[in-house]
């Protein structure tokens, strides 16, 4: 199953020059000033998971809001090429670009590493003229998904909305609280095994939270 969110795009890429900056926020600081941007979504359902991944950054919370204060400035800015050419600014070369097939559409799959999470890729996917379709978190390849048999195993940042949704079919997408953030509805079974009606929240693609 996969759940594409087409708020993710801000226009077709401009497909000539190079990867610069091109308006306010840009990738000076790279990755790490990607991955507190990440963080920034997550910290309203996970304070404590994103305290140490700071930590792990060497970041403050201050930083923590100027990335993301940044990042906002140039999505929002006049002189944006667009959400591929964003994410190849702040992220560098992509590590794997593979063609996709979903239902009749054709797309491009860009992803990258991100270090505070090794066994994840940040995927965006691209349509006609570079348009961004998506944006979000995945396995990497040839890294271990986790066993997911009942709501117990549903723990914050372990699993991707397309592993739950396979997890626990049919799953059911529901609107999100904000363009970052994925809804899935499903039963699942309680550690006593008894089906239980649960919501999972998802941000950037990586579970925060279920609701019973």
């Amino acid at each position: 199953m996969s759940i594409m969110n087409p708020t993710t795009d801000n226009g077709p890429d401009d497909a000539s020059g190079d990867d610069s900056a091109d308006g306010p926020g840009g990738p000076a600081d790279g990755p790490r000033a990607f991955q507190l941007v990440l963080l920034r979504r997550m910290a309203d359902h996970q304070p404590g998971l994103v305290e140490d991944a700071l930590r792990t950054l060497g970041a403050s919370r201050a930083e923590l809001r100027e990335a993301n204060r940044r990042w906002q400035a140039w999505t929002h800015s006049p002189r944006s090429r667009g959400a591929v050419r964003r994410y190849r600014s702040l992220l560098g070369r992509p590590e794997s670009v593979t063609a996709r097939r979903i239902g009749d559409l054709t797309c491009e799959a860009l992803t990258w590493p991100v270090p505070l999470w090794p066994d994840l890729r940040f995927e965006v996917l691209t349509g006609p003229q570079g348009t961004a379709w998506n944006a979000w978190l995945v396995r990497a390849p040839g890294a271990a998904a986790p066993a997911l048999r009942t709501t117990g195993d549903l723990v914050p940042w372990s699993c991707t909305v397309d592993e739950v949704a396979r997890a626990f079919a049919p799953a059911r997408p529901m609107e999100g609280t904000a363009p970052t953030r994925w809804r899935l509805a499903f039963t699942a079974p309680d550690t006593d095994g008894e089906p239980r009606p649960t919501v999972a929240e998802f941000t950037w693609g990586l579970l925060q939270r279920t609701i019973d």
